[in-house]
C-alpha cells in the first residue's frame, strides 16, 4: 500500500501544507491571470489583422492545443525532477513566452503571436499537471472538491482582474478598442501602435513571472509523498485506469466543458458590444468581462461551503441545469436581458472544472498521477473554441452560443451518472 493515497497521514500533518497551499494559490492566480488577458487580447487582435471568428479563435485554439501536446511530456519532467523545479520550470518557460509577444508586437506577426501564446500554455501545462493532483491529495479525501474549489477561486481572482487590467492597457490604449466600430478597417499607422499596445502589459506580466519563479525555488515546498509518487510496474500491474467509470467520462466531461467556459469567455466582448446586445465599444464590454469572471470567483468560494455540506455531484448537477438555462436565454434573447445571461453563465462554470477534475481522480489510487494527466490534457477540449467561431461565421454569432448549451448537458449526465465510481482498487483509499 505503499502508493495508495492515506489519508490520516495528510490530515495529521495539513496543518504543514498550508504555507504550501497558500504559495500554490499565488500559482493559480497568475495562470487564470494571464489566460484571461486572452480574452481581451482576442477582440484587439481581431481588428489589428481584420481577422474573421474564426481566425480569431484558432488563436485560442493554438493555446490549448499547448495543453494536449505538453500534458505528458510534464507528467514525465514532474517525475523526474520533482515537483518544485517543475513550478519553477513552468513559470521560466510563460515568463520567455511572455517576452516574445514584445518583439511579436513590434513586427507586428500573427504568426510570431501564435508561436509566444503556444509558449506561455505549455508553461501553464506544467503547473496545471503539478498543482491540482497536489490540492486534490493534501487533505481529507472527502473534501477534495471542496478543497480544490477553494484553492480555484484564486485562479478566479486572476481571471477577475485580468480583464481590467487588458481593458485598460490594451483596449483603452488602442484605436480599436475605443472606437464603436471596434472591428473596423484601420490605417497601417493605426493598425502598427494598435499592435504595439500589448508590449508593456506583457512585460510586466514577464516580470511578475520571473520573481515567482525565484520565490518558489527558494520555499521549502513540501514533498507530496510516497503516497502519491507514480507506482511501481508491479504495484500497478492487473490494475486499469479505463476500469474506472468516473475517469473514463471524466476525461470527456472537462473537453466539453472546456468548449463552454472558453467560447463564453473569448466572444463575450464581441457579443455584448453588437448594437442589439449591449452597444458597447470593446473597452466598455471588457468591464463586464469582469463580471463573468467575478461570478466564477463567487461561485467557487460558495462551491467551496456547499460541498462540505452536499455531495459534490449533485452541487454539480445544480450547476450544469443553471447554465443550460441561461446559455438558452443569451441565444434566444436580445438586449440587456440575453447580456446579464451571459454574465451569470460565470456563476454556474465556476465549480465545473474543479468538481469534474475531483470526482475524475476518485478511487484511483496508486493510478492518481496518470489520471490526473489524462484529465489535464482534456484541457484541451478549449481549442475546440474554433468550431464556434465557424458557427458564429456561419449563422451568426448568438445563435453559435447553442453549442455551449449543449455542452452544459453533458456537464449534467456526468453529474448524474457518468461520476460514480465503478470499482475501487483493493487495499486503497479514495483519492
Amino acid at each position: 500500500m505503499s502508493a495508495s493515497l492515506d489519508p490520516s497521514h495528510h490530515h495529521a500533518e495539513g496543518g504543514s501544507y498550508r504555507p504550501a497551499l497558500t504559495l500554490l494559490a499565488t500559482l493559480f492566480f497568475m495562470w487564470g491571470f494571464i489566460t484571461v488577458i486572452n480574452n481581451t487580447l482576442l477582440p484587439h487582435l481581431r481588428s489589428v489583422f481584420d481577422l474573421t471568428y474564426t481566425q480569431t479563435t484558432l488563436i485560442e485554439s493554438v493555446w490549448f492545443i499547448a495543453y494536449f501536446v505538453a500534458s505528458i511530456p510534464a507528467a514525465r519532467l514532474i517525475e523526474r525532477i520533482g515537483y518544485r523545479k517543475s513550478l519553477v520550470t513552468g513559470l521560466a518557460i510563460m515568463a520567455a513566452g511572455a517576452l516574445v509577444m514584445i518583439p511579436a508586437a513590434r513586427i507586428p506577426s500573427y504568426g510570431v503571436t501564435l508561436v509566444a501564446l503556444f509558449v506561455i500554455a505549455s508553461g501553464i501545462t506544467l503547473l496545471q499537471v503539478a498543482a491540482n493532483p497536489y490540492v486534490a491529495v493534501v487533505g481529507r479525501p472527502e473534501t477534495a472538491s471542496s478543497r480544490l474549489n477553494l484553492v480555484q477561486a484564486f485562479n478566479s481572482l486572476g481571471t477577475t482582474l485580468a480583464p481590467l487590467f487588458g481593458g485598460y492597457l490594451i483596449l483603452g490604449r488602442s484605436t480599436s478598442g475605443t472606437s464603436m466600430a471596434g472591428a473596423a478597417a484601420l490605417t497601417p499607422a493605426e493598425r502598427l501602435a494598435d499592435a504595439q499596445a500589448v508590449q508593456l502589459p506583457y512585460f510586466i506580466v514577464a516580470m511578475v513571472l520571473i520573481v515567482l519563479a525565484v520565490v518558489i525555488a527558494r520555499f521549502p515546498l513540501p514533498a507530496m509523498g510516497a503516497s502519491v509518487r507514480r507506482a511501481a510496474r508491479e504495484e500497478r500491474r492487473g490494475h486499469s485506469l479505463w476500469r474506472h467509470r468516473n475517469l473514463v467520462f471524466g476525461v470527456p466531461a472537462i473537453f466539453i466543458y472546456l468548449i463552454a467556459e472558453i467560447g463564453v469567455s473569448n466572444l463575450f466582448i464581441n457579443f455584448v458590444s453588437q448594437p442589439q446586445i449591449g452597444n458597447l465599444t470593446h473597452e466598455q464590454a471588457s468591464h463586464y468581462l469582469f463580471l463573468l469572471w467575478g461570478g466564477m470567483m463567487v461561485g467557487r468560494f460558495v462551491g467551496s461551503f456547499l460541498m462540505q455540506r452536499i455531495a459534490a455531484e449533485h452541487v454539480l448537477a445544480a450547476a450544469s441545469i443553471l447554465a443550460f438555462a441561461v446559455m438558452m436565454i443569451a441565444t434566444l434573447a436580445t438586449g440587456h436581458l440575453a447580456m446579464w445571461a451571459l454574465i451569470s453563465v460565470g456563476l454556474f462554470h465556476s465549480i465545473m472544472f474543479p468538481t469534474i477534475f475531483t470526482l475524475g481522480i476518485r478511487g484511483l489510487g496508486p493510478l492518481t498521477e496518470e489520471g490526473s494527466g489524462l484529465l489535464i490534457m482534456a484541457i484541451a477540449g478549449g481549442a475546440l473554441v474554433v468550431v464556434q467561431g465557424k458557427l458564429a461565421d456561419a449563422y451568426g454569432l448568438q445563435m453559435s452560443f447553442l453549442l455551449t448549451a449543449a455542452c452544459e448537458l453533458y456537464v449534467l449526465f456526468y453529474a448524474l451518472w457518468g461520476a460514480r465510481p465503478t470499482q475501487a482498487l483493493p487495499d486503497q483509499q479514495i483519492a
